[in-house]
């Protein structure tokens, strides 16, 4: 179905069967398979490095945290500033267009990218985090301005300017929920950061992937709960007052990093000979024997690379699109109350907690290590990180619903099935259409543990040194990218599930 095709008639049913039969025949096309000799064996010898995490390096571990929170700060507040920036003219289709293009590309991708040009240096880790938050900072700034009450506007002079209208008007009242999305966008930048140590700069991922390669899991746990230790107390330590003392202080951490110099003539290079595809080169862009082999060039890679690449990202998104659906529905009423009990709804909230902060590249990676190389390890990591982030939002919902409640309304799995589940439908299948987008995007990158989807074409080009092939499978996730973002829109449209409904400013934004 075309993205314009998409319009009145569709209803939530057809949307329900429609996602139901694409799940099955997803299923029927993934490789689901338990391809590990001794599953449980390394189960168990994980589980008893977590009883008993091993300490032996804390100054490695101690500088790994650092870094880990440098990228992450620099990146975020990096992108946060050139966001803003871009906010007022978001609604100019160039700008649109640039933002989207940039957020469709994985930070490990934007990394991979730069390692071409800087290197495993500080410059890489903190572009490639800012890089795709500028378009999601632009897209999400722009859309909190154009929220704010028109009243104080309209009691500006009749001559205010532009920007004086934005500093003024606009952005005093957006002020708390855009410092809302930066420190949620911090606690993303956070798993982002911690995931480019799989690639070789050195956050806490890096020592994981060490750890887990030597098989010694109790050092891979402590590097764990360094991890956790980090994430989980964000907004405790994370104070706007301290923000500038913790830039300086990342900037610092970052500055001691020495990595050897790329050499001269690099960029150049790079924008000349590397990006431009093989058949164009050195002068073969003007002659049209050039362009009958760039054809040839192109038709080889789209079938061979971009369409299967393709074909497996949506196999492998649907059914991690469908796992967080499930288990978003079955998790939610854990926050409530009324439903789980004050010690389960606080047992409920520490479980969302830990699978929404773990980084699904990083979860898959500790799973592959139990199930072998097939689509389930990145399937069940898709499917509990972004199905734990929707139930935390819809479950923060439905505890302020239960208490509007009368006293003798129902309660446990009836209150669930009969009140809270009908009356937050529509949310959450908004939420999910939120979420499609980003899990379509996120299993590109699980071609970097071998799954066969755009990603495992992106880091083969990228390893074999044909980054102009690299950079046309990128373009092709950006596409792809974008047409789920299209189509996901037009069906909220339809359904008029445009607007989430907010509780609360922090929560909205997450959503986002």
């Amino acid at each position: 179905m075309r993205p314009e095709t998409i319009g009145a008639h569709v209803t939530r049913k057809h949307v329900l069967v429609g996602f139901a039969a694409l799940t099955l025949l997803a299923l029927a096309l993934a490789d689901i398979r338990l391809l590990a000799t001794q599953p449980w064996e390394t189960l168990a010898q994980m589980g008893r490095g977590l009883i008993r995490p091993d300490f032996a390096e804390p100054v490695a571990m101690a500088r790994a945290a650092g870094i880990t929170v440098a990228f992450a700060l620099c990146g975020v507040f990096l992108g946060a500033a050139t966001g803003l920036l871009l906010a007022p003219f978001y609604h100019r289709r160039l700008v649109r267009h640039l933002c989207i293009a940039v957020r469709a590309v994985h930070e490990l991708f934007w990394a991979l990218l730069l390692l071409q040009v800087t290197g495993l240096s500080p410059a890489t880790g903190v572009l490639a985090i800012a890089l795709p938050y500028a378009g999601i900072f632009a897209k999400v700034f722009a859309e909190t301005m154009d929220e704010v009450d028109p009243t104080p506007l309209s009691a500006l002079p009749a001559r205010t300017g532009t920007v004086s209208a934005l500093l003024f008007g606009r952005l005093p009242q957006a002020r708390r929920d855009m410092l809302s999305y930066t420190l949620y966008r911090i606690e993303c930048g956070l798993r982002s950061a911690a995931v480019l140590g799989f690639i070789g700069l050195p956050t806490l991922g890096f020592l994981l992937e060490g750890y887990f390669l030597q098989g010694t899991y109790g050092a891979a746990a402590a590097v764990f709960f360094v991890y956790l230790a980090l994430i989980l107390p964000l907004r405790i330590w994370m104070r706007w007052p301290l923000a500038p003392v913790y830039l300086v202080a990342s900037l610092w951490m970052l500055g001691q990093i020495r990595t050897p110099p790329m050499g001269d003539g690099v960029l150049w290079r790079f924008f000349t000979q590397d990006i431009v595809p093989a058949p164009l080169r050195d002068g073969g862009w003007l002659a049209p024997a050039g362009w009958t082999e760039f054809a040839g060039w192109f038709a080889s890679l789209g079938w061979e690379q971009i369409l299967p690449g393709i074909a497996v990202t949506l196999v492998l998104s649907q059914l991690a699109l469908a796992l967080a659906a499930g288990s978003a529905l079955i998790g939610f009423p854990l926050l409530v109350r009324r439903v789980a009990g004050r010690g389960g709804a606080m047992l409920g909230h520490l479980a969302l907690v830990l699978s929404r902060s773990v980084p699904d590249y990083m979860l898959a990676f500790v799973l592959l290590q139990v199930t072998g190389p097939s689509m389930l390890p990145a399937i069940l990591a898709l499917g509990v990180h972004n199905g734990a982030i929707i139930a935390h939002l819809m479950g923060r919902r439905s505890e302020l619903l239960s208490r509007s409640l009368r006293d003798d309304a129902p309660r446990g799995l009836t209150l669930w099935g009969y009140e809270l589940v009908p009356r937050q439908f529509g949310v959450f299948l908004a939420l999910c259409l939120y979420r499609w987008e980003i899990i379509v995007r996120d299993s590109a990158i699980f071609g970097l543990i071998g799954v066969a989807t755009l990603g495992f074409h992106v880091d083969a080009a990228i390893q074999q040194l044909r980054i102009d092939r690299a950079l046309v499978l990128l373009l092709a996730m950006g596409g792809l990218t974008l047409l789920i973002d299209t189509v996901s829109e037009r069906l909220r449209k339809a359904l008029r599930l445009a607007a989430v409904p907010e509780t609360t400013p922090r929560g909205a934004v997450a959503a986002r």
